[in-house]
């Protein structure tokens, strides 16, 4: 396992280049996915724009696939949807937590995130109409380590993760989805 860690100079110097320039803090990213047989999908990186720069290097650099378990007719190849969307989570909060702690001068030594989330098909299958389509409730065990910070920093820390990780954000508020037939 290697430490949480992030150079506290460059947090600042970001934190400042986007004070004084508020459009740095701006950044679209795009993906492409393709079916991949049965429910599964292939999804690849593509450009990022930031601060209006469009940024070809990455299209293509990552790549995914996704399916179901065998319980939900896919061919359990991958991690599905719904774990993504949990690893995406915890990967916003290991980034937060290590950026908010090296602001803090707070060393981390380790961060483990445990995840679930409740999910039932009668709502996707629209059998019960007081079922929601996604998941009910997301649960996070947080376990942080750190080597110079009490209990009580850590745990103050940690609390800051709704006022500051982008995904807490757009998870826990609605954001519009739109559609565009192409």
């Amino acid at each position: 396992m290697t430490k949480p860690y992030v150079d506290p100079n460059k947090v600042a110097e970001v934190a400042s280049a986007v004070k004084n320039e508020p459009k740095l803090g701006r950044f679209t990213v795009t993906m492409t996915s393709q079916s991949n047989g049965g429910v599964g999908v292939k999804t690849r990186t593509g450009k990022t724009v930031h601060a209006g720069i469009v940024d070809e290097s990455r299209v293509g650099k990552f790549e995914t696939i996704g399916d179901e378990p065998e319980a939900v007719l896919g061919e359990d190849k991958a991690l599905s949807p719904m774990e993504y969307a949990l690893q995406a989570l915890a990967g916003c909060y290991t980034a937060t937590l290590t950026l908010l702690a090296a602001g803090k001068g707070i060393e981390l030594e380790k961060i483990e995130l445990n995840l679930e989330a409740d999910f039932d098909l009668n709502g996707f299958l629209k059998f019960d109409p007081n079922v929601r389509n996604g998941a009910s409730e997301i649960r996070v065990d947080i376990h942080v380590e750190s080597s110079n910070a009490s209990r009580a920093e850590v745990e103050a820390l940690i609390a800051e993760i709704p006022n500051h990780s982008p995904l807490y954000d757009m998870f826990t508020n609605p954001v519009p989805v739109v559609h565009r037939i192409v």
